[in-house]
């Protein structure tokens, strides 16, 4: 019986290291008319850190919520080779939490993308990516390489990263398409609560 570790996608540090190009510090929540009393303490180092079912809660697994890059471009268009600035997920790209507060149209793609350190894996190991859920298409790349696809936008799903890594610093990148009401499926945030394991 092989054990799987699963990496989330949206990032504490926790068991492996994870790398991430832009300084936590940069990171700032845009202004919002009105807000929690909880908004404040939201940062990148405690962004949504709970693993997200707690009753089955495995013992090596990386949250990657946290500071990502990201970009816009129009729907269609290729991996970009600029980035916009950073995000900070689990937090929807229009809400003033994210750092960015930007809409998205029904024509244009979001990217994210973030590095980490493979892990070490014992014989018969896999590293598994987890995604709470992708409003509304998603597609994974692991050193540019396809992982897998999803299509609805309130179920988790995951895919085994293991054939795709290398030894050392790996990118994540997720694409993402909603096209919001323009589309047939149902509408919510883009990116909850990722991670490995």
């Amino acid at each position: 019986m092989n054990r799987s570790k699963t990496l989330f996608l949206a990032t504490a540090l926790l068991i492996f290291s994870v790398k991430n190009a832009i300084g936590q510090d940069s990171y700032k929540m845009q202004p919002v008319t009105i807000q929690s009393r909880w908004a404040k303490d939201v940062s990148p180092a405690n962004a949504l850190k709970e693993y997200p079912r707690p009753q089955l809660t495995r013992e090596h697994w990386t949250n990657l919520n946290g500071l990502w890059r990201y970009a816009i471009t129009e729907k269609g268009a290729v991996k970009p080779k600029t980035w916009e600035g950073q995000i900070l997920v689990p937090y929807p790209i229009e809400s003033a939490l994210s750092g960015v507060k930007k809409s998205l149209l029904p024509t244009q793609t979001l990217w994210y993308k973030r590095s980490f350190d493979r892990p070490k894996l014992k014989p018969g190991e896999k590293l598994k990516l987890n995604f709470g859920a992708v409003d509304y298409e998603a597609a994974g790349y692991i050193n540019g390489t396809l992982i897998g696809s999803h299509t609805g936008g309130y179920t988790e799903f995951s895919f085994d990263i293991t054939p795709a890594l290398k030894e050392g610093t790996n990118e994540l990148v997720v694409k993402m398409f909603d096209p919001s009401n323009e589309g047939i499926g149902p509408h919510g945030k883009q990116v909850s609560n990722p991670a490995m394991a």
